[in-house]
């Protein structure tokens, strides 16, 4: 069906920043490749979470993924 064509898969979310905070947790900022939008991750123990990362005027922070 596919063949023995070998596609090359990117990852659709890359990690472009992670920061440990011992046994406080860690925060990371991770985007999505497809998109651009840009995460915060923050985990702590069993609790883990994710939100858009806001530029200083509260809009969304994407980037320009034409340029990958």
């Amino acid at each position: 069906m596919f063949g023995n064509k070998k596609e090359s898969k990117k990852e659709r979310f890359v990690i472009k920043s992670e920061q440990f905070l011992g046994m406080s947790g860690f925060i990371s900022i991770i985007m999505d490749s497809e998109t651009g939008v840009n995460y915060i991750v923050n985990g702590n123990g069993d609790l883990t979470h994710i939100t858009p990362l806001l530029d200083k005027d509260g809009k969304v922070m994407i980037d320009d993924i034409t340029t990958m």
